[in-house]
């Protein structure tokens, strides 16, 4: 019967299905993992040094998007009264009718900003995040205008912050002349 010893197990868990050695040693595989954690490190450290309105602006250039160059405000209005941790729209009657008084004119565009006020419990009850509560606030009047026609699709921004349970419309003069 052959003995079993510590060195013989080593040796036959190294071996394939036909009983050969390995191809390459094991240490290499080790090496390997561990170059890649390197490069990964050294990524990571350069990517904290780029400013990020630059990494933004070489995305949209990789991908063709243009970049939309910031409308100059001129009107602001506020859909006030979220529930905490809720985007259920209160009353939005009067951003309502601010907004199809205010986007008349076909040069100017919407910038709806969600908000939250950064307390524990105001953050989507899902994810328990606060930005995608306040982007939720954002699209739900959003929705609400489009929906009502007061404002097409296409001119409607969506951004969010923390600030107070509110989505603020800011109407922004696109240019261009009539």
């Amino acid at each position: 019967m052959p003995r079993f010893s510590p060195a013989s197990a080593r040796a036959s868990s190294r071996r394939d299905a036909r009983g050969a050695p390995p191809a390459r040693p094991i240490w290499l595989t080790t090496l390997a993992d561990l170059a890649l954690l390197l490069v990964g490190f050294f990524v990571l450290l350069q990517a904290n040094q780029v400013d990020p309105n630059t990494l933004a602006a070489g995305f949209r250039a990789g991908f063709g998007a243009k970049e939309n160059a910031p409308v100059m405000p001129v009107d602001l209005a506020a859909v006030n009264g979220f529930a905490p941790g809720s985007a259920q729209l209160p009353d939005a009657g009067a951003a309502l009718a601010w907004a199809r008084v205010a986007a008349a004119d076909p040069r100017t565009r919407l910038r709806i900003i969600g908000e939250v006020d950064g307390s524990a419990g105001d953050v989507d009850l899902l994810t328990g995040s606060g930005p995608i509560l306040a982007a939720d606030r954002a699209r739900a009047v959003a929705a609400m205008l489009v929906r009502s026609g007061a404002v097409a699709p296409g001119r409607i921004a969506i951004a969010t912050a923390r600030g107070q349970r509110r989505a603020v419309l800011s109407l922004g003069y696109d240019g261009g002349r009539q």
